[in-house]
């Protein structure tokens, strides 16, 4: 394998479809395309009708040929798309017409994408922001993707790094130039400017995860008693059978998850184990199950206390003693109380089994949700681990630099700063990454 090779691949769902498109990129796809269509090549990002030939000269399809010369193209080469009807047989034709022609084969996964990084089309984060457009779930994960697909953050983090770079220059200066006339006040100057910095990306560090949490989805936990009504609640959430249902207590044993978009978030609900005292003898799955749910409680980064509003308006200590400031607090088997019966210490009234209250409380949690998930139309959003990391270490460096008691030192933790920054748009030193991160794309992107 070469990043010399012309290469080729489906960029479409494999499978039964009304159109399929096939695409070519490198130094000989103006010849690929050529003998396909048996023609000159049409104008430039023009779609022109053509019939795609095989080696032997019949017919595959009729379709469009579009041309994109380099540089003006996804990757930064020759590009060549051809739009076919998606029948199988017509893609596996034109696969096996272009494996035919010398110099041609087909793409890795992430390799089209892996070359538009290579020729400077795109920097690491603009290629982690198209890898989650195409994951993208819900509404806001679109947003956000797109967002950073867009460069949003790509150029924050360039425009912190080209006036680290300035004041880097001042701060060298201050060195090689010590015998000689500067102007005044420049040491001043760099720390200033330095700690308006450091401040900056600390305020973008200071965001609770928020980019992160958006990309994976928000954890929510549905805790209680046995017969509480839990796996109902979650059934009547999800409007589906997920969860099973009995008058047994202790049913659940393990955690049952449901993915929803919840009011355009990503969100994962999880069924846990009824919450109660087992003896010491007693049933060993179920008291693993119990832990587990304690534990899922634990990690959250919500919960729904589901208390049994027909037991009376007392809530059970068991789970009460889980409620805190990330808790929504639910009374289930509302219909069968008088509505009157209101719980002691608050909290929303609803029935799984009729409805009731139901809309209320997926408002509520749909508000839960978007206070910590919310999408910023301001600073872009940090979307994955590595780029925390970096920035912790630009920032870090930068604190350092104001502390510096040499003006050498101070200048090598400016470079360190610098560097860490570049990792992040992939500038400088992520070889080592980038295997992983185009490995996660599909054949043909």
């Amino acid at each position: 394998m070469s990043a010399t090779d012309t290469i080729f691949a489906l960029s479409t769902a494999p499978g039964r479809a009304g159109v399929a498109v096939l695409r070519v990129s490198g130094s000989r796809t103006a010849e690929a395309a050529e003998a396909l269509s048996r023609d000159v090549l049409p104008r430039p990002r023009a779609a022109t009708l053509k019939r795609f030939r095989d080696g032997a000269g019949a017919v595959i399809d009729r379709g469009l040929l579009l041309w994109f010369p380099a540089p003006n193209s996804f990757t930064g080469e020759d590009m060549a798309e051809f739009h076919v009807h998606g029948g199988r047989a017509v893609v596996q034709a034109m696969v096996e017409a272009l494996a035919a022609i010398p110099g041609l084969r087909p793409a890795e996964a992430g390799e089209f994408t892996r070359r538009a990084f290579d020729n400077g089309k795109l920097d690491l984060t603009e290629v982690e922001g198209l890898a989650d457009l195409i994951d993208a779930e819900t509404e806001a994960q679109r947003r956000q993707a797109l967002r950073q697909m867009e460069g949003a953050l790509g150029a924050r983090v360039s425009g912190w790094r080209t006036r680290l770079t300035r004041l880097l220059a001042h701060q060298e200066a201050t060195i090689d130039f010590a015998d000689e006339e500067l102007p005044g006040g420049l040491d001043e100057q760099v720390q200033a400017q330095t700690a308006v910095l450091a401040d900056e990306m600390a305020a973008t560090l200071a965001d609770r995860g928020r980019g992160e949490r958006l990309r994976d989805g928000l954890s929510v936990a549905i805790v209680g008693a046995p017969n509480a009504g839990k796996s109902s609640l979650l059934n009547a959430i999800a409007q589906r059978d997920a969860a099973i249902v009995a008058e047994t207590a202790g049913t659940t044993r393990d955690i049952v998850e449901v993915h929803l978009d919840l009011g355009g978030y990503p969100v994962t609900l999880a069924d846990t184990a009824g919450l109660r005292e087992i003896a010491a003898e007693g049933d060993a799955i179920e008291a693993e199950g119990i832990r587990r749910a304690k534990a899922r409680a634990e990690t959250a980064d919500l919960k729904v206390a589901v208390f049994d509003l027909a037991s009376g308006p007392n809530p059970d200590p068991a789970t009460w003693a889980l409620v805190d400031a990330a808790t929504v607090v639910v009374w289930n088997k509302a219909d069968l109380v008088p509505r009157s019966a209101a719980p002691a210490r608050g909290g929303l009234p609803v029935s799984a089994q009729t409805g009731q209250g139901l809309a209320e409380l997926l408002q509520r949690l749909e508000s839960e949700v978007s206070s910590r998930l919310g999408f910023s139309t301001t600073a872009p959003s940090i979307t994955r681990a590595r780029h925390r990391h970096a920035l912790e270490e630009a920032e870090a460096a930068l604190r350092r630099a104001l502390e510096a008691g040499l003006p050498e030192l101070a200048a090598e933790d400016l470079r360190l700063a610098s560097r860490a920054l570049g990792r992040i748009t992939g500038a400088v030193d992520v070889e080592d990454l980038l295997d992983v991160i185009f490995s996660d794309f599909c054949i043909g992107k």
